[in-house]
C-alpha cells in the first residue's frame, strides 16, 4: 500500500441516508426474498472469476468496509476486479456454500452447522446500544436492555428518562447484527414484534436520529453525532474499551469460502489482513485483528 496519511469511510456515506419503510413483513420471508435477490444477482458466476470479477457478498453491516477495501486493493492492483454486494450475513453464507459468492461476508459467528466453511475473521466491531441524543437516559443494564427489547418496559420514565413511550428499532432476522444482539443480550428472550424491523445498520441510525423517543442497535463503527451510544453495563461503547476486554457486546468481521480460498480471493484476503490495510480498518473505526 502507498504511503500517506490513511482516509476514513464517511458515516452518512457508508449505509446511505434514505431512510427505509418500516418492514410489517414476516422477518422469515424478508430473509427468503433477500436470499433469492442476492443469488439470483449471480446466476450467471459460474462463467468463471476472470470475466466477472470476484464476488463478496453478504453482511449489509461488513459491506462499507469491503466497499472501502476493495476500491483500495483495485486502485493499487489495475486490471482486478473486486464486486461487492449486501443481502445480509445469513445469505452471504449461503451464497459462499453454493460458490455464488466467491466470498461471502459475515457480522456473527458461524453457527454449528456452518463451521464447514472456511473463515477467516478480518476484523472485531462493537455493537452500540444507541438513543437520540436529546434522550437523558445515559446507561443501561443487560437486564434493561433485554426488556426493553422484549417489549416489558414500554416508558422512559422508567428509566429515568422523559414520560413517553419508547420506539424500539431493530434488525431483520438474517442479519448478522441481529444474531450478535440475540446471542450476546438477548439470550433466551426474544425481541418484541412490535418493534420496527429495518434492513441496514444505516436505517436504524437514520431512525433513531429521527424519533427522540426510539431506541436501537447498530455497528459501533457507524456511530456518529447524530446518536448517542449509551453505557452498557456501566462502560462506554469505545474502541479503547474493547481493546482492553471491557466492553462485553463484540462480535467478528467474518470472510467465509466453501473450502480454502481460491487464489484470487486468497490475495483479497491477504490485502485486507496486511498491516496497511488493517491500521485503516483501526482508522475507520473497527478493531484490527492484528496485535501491537
Amino acid at each position: 500500500m502507498k504511503d500517506g496519511a490513511p482516509y476514513s469511510i464517511n458515516a452518512d456515506e457508508r449505509n446511505g441516508e434514505v431512510l427505509s419503510r418500516t418492514c410489517h413483513m414476516d422477518s422469515r420471508v424478508l430473509f427468503s426474498l433477500g436470499l433469492l435477490v442476492l443469488l439470483g444477482s449471480m446466476a450467471d458466476c459460474g462463467r468463471g472469476t476472470s470475466q466477472r470479477g470476484l464476488v463478496v457478498a453478504g453482511s449489509t453491516s461488513v459491506q462499507p468496509f469491503a466497499d472501502h477495501w476493495a476500491e483500495l486493493y483495485m486502485k493499487e492492483n489495475p486490471g482486478r476486479v473486486v464486486n461487492v454486494q449486501g443481502g445480509g450475513s445469513s445469505a452471504g453464507i449461503q451464497a459462499a456454500r453454493e460458490r455464488a459468492a466467491d466470498i461471502g461476508m459475515s457480522s456473527r459467528e458461524l453457527k454449528p452447522e456452518e463451521k464447514d466453511l472456511h473463515e477467516v475473521i478480518v476484523a472485531w466491531d462493537g455493537v452500540a446500544i444507541v438513543v437520540h441524543p436529546e434522550n437523558k437516559v445515559e446507561e443501561l443494564s443487560l437486564e434493561q436492555v433485554q426488556n426493553i427489547f422484549a417489549g416489558n418496559i414500554t416508558n422512559w420514565a422508567a428509566l429515568g428518562g422523559s414520560n413517553h413511550r419508547i420506539t424500539v428499532v431493530t434488525r431483520e432476522e438474517g442479519s448478522g447484527t441481529r444474531g450478535a444482539f440475540q446471542e450476546m443480550v438477548m439470550r433466551k428472550s426474544r425481541i418484541s414484534s412490535r418493534a420496527i424491523v429495518q434492513d441496514s445498520n444505516g436505517t436504524v441510525r437514520e431512525i433513531v436520529a429521527n424519533d427522540p423517543q426510539s431506541i436501537g442497535y447498530i455497528s459501533l463503527g457507524l456511530v456518529n453525532q447524530k446518536v448517542k451510544a449509551v453505557r452498557f453495563e456501566g462502560v462506554e461503547a469505545s474502541f479503547d474499551n474493547i481493546e482492553q476486554k471491557k466492553y462485553r457486546l463484540i462480535r467478528p468481521f467474518l470472510f467465509v469460502t466453501n473450502g480454502p480460498p481460491k487464489a484470487a480471493a486468497q490475495e483479497f484476503i491477504d490485502f485486507v489482513l496486511s498491516r496497511p490495510t488493517q491500521e485503516i480498518v483501526r482508522h475507520d473505526g473497527l478493531i484490527p485483528v492484528f496485535k501491537e
